[in-house]
C-alpha cells in the first residue's frame, strides 16, 4: 500500500470528522505520519479552497465545501449499503449514454464516476446495465446517478426481456467469484490487524489503520452490490461487518491522535 497523496488524506480526514472543522495543525499532524512535509499540506489546503472542495471554518481550520460535502455524503452510505440490496427478480437497469457528448472532460470523468459507484458495467457502446436489486429500482438509481454527476438526459430504465445470450453476457461482466474472494482476502487483512494492533505504537497503529482502513472503506464504496448468485451476498455481508469494526477501531485511534478532532 503506498502512502496517500496529500489531497487524498485531506480530504479523508475532513469526511470523517462527519462536519467538524478540522485545524490546519490538524492536517499537518496527520500528513506526517506518511512523510508528508507542512509545507505540501498548507500548499494542498490553498488549492483546495481555491477550487471549492474545502472552505474556511473559521482561523486555521477547515471543513469540506458543499461540493465535496454532498458527494461525502453520498460515500458515507457505504455503512448501510446492505440494507439497500432486495430480491433480484432477473430484470436489468439501463443506462444509455450513446448521445452524451465526450469532448467535455470534466462531464466525462463525473459520468464515470456516477456510473461506478452504482455499479454499472459496459454491455454494449454506450449502453450500460446493473441488476434491478436495489431499493428505488430504476428511479432511485436514476435519481443518485444524476446527483453524482450523470446528465440529465441520459435515459435510465429497466429492460425485462433480455434474450439468453445477452443475459448470460450481462451476468458475466462482474466477475462475481472475484468480488468474492476479495471480500474474503480484505476481510482476514483486517483481521489479523486487529488482533495486533495494541502491540503497535500510537503513531504506527494510525498510520496502518488509515492504509487498511481506506482500502477495504473504498472496496465497499465501488462494490456493484450484487444478488445471489452473481455473488456470494453471505460473505459480502460478513466482510461488510469487519470493516464497520475495523473503522470503529481506526476512529478511536485517530481519537488518541488528534484528540481536537473528535472523530
Amino acid at each position: 500500500m503506498s502512502s496517500p497523496a496529500p489531497k487524498s488524506l485531506i480530504l479523508n480526514l475532513m469526511r470523517a470528522a462527519e462536519g467538524r472543522p478540522v485545524t490546519a495543525a490538524d492536517a499537518v499532524t496527520s500528513a506526517a505520519l506518511f512523510g508528508i512535509r507542512e509545507n505540501s499540506v498548507r500548499v494542498t489546503l490553498v488549492r483546495l479552497a481555491a477550487a471549492g472542495l474545502i472552505e474556511s471554518a473559521g482561523r486555521g481550520t477547515y471543513k469540506l465545501g458543499p461540493q465535496a460535502a454532498d458527494l461525502a455524503h453520498d460515500l458515507s452510505g457505504w455503512r448501510h449499503s446492505e440494507e439497500r440490496v432486495i430480491d433480484w427478480s432477473g430484470a436489468w437497469i439501463m443506462v444509455s449514454t450513446g448521445a452524451l457528448g465526450r469532448s467535455d472532460r470534466v462531464a466525462l470523468r463525473r459520468r464515470d464516476r456516477a456510473l461506478a459507484l452504482l455499479g454499472f458495467k459496459a454491455l454494449d457502446s454506450g449502453l450500460y446495465v446493473r441488476p434491478d436489486n436495489l431499493k428505488g429500482r430504476s428511479a432511485g438509481a436514476r435519481e443518485r446517478l444524476h446527483r453524482l454527476g450523470l446528465e440529465s438526459t441520459a435515459p435510465v430504465f429497466t429492460a425485462t426481456d433480455l434474450d439468453a445470450e445477452l443475459d448470460a453476457k450481462a451476468r458475466g461482466l462482474w466477475q462475481g467469484e472475484a468480488l468474492t474472494q476479495g471480500y474474503l482476502h480484505t476481510r482476514q487483512k483486517l483481521q489479523n490487524w486487529l488482533s495486533r494492533w495494541q502491540d503497535l505504537e500510537l503513531e504506527v497503529a494510525a498510520r496502518e489503520c488509515y492504509l487498511l482502513g481506506n482500502e477495504a472503506i473504498r472496496q465497499l464504496i465501488f462494490d456493484p452490490l450484487l444478488p445471489d448468485p452473481l455473488v456470494d451476498r453471505q460473505v459480502r455481508r460478513e466482510f461488510t461487518q469487519s470493516v464497520l469494526t475495523f473503522d470503529q477501531t481506526g476512529h478511536e485511534i485517530w481519537r488518541k491522535l488528534l484528540p481536537s478532532m473528535s472523530l
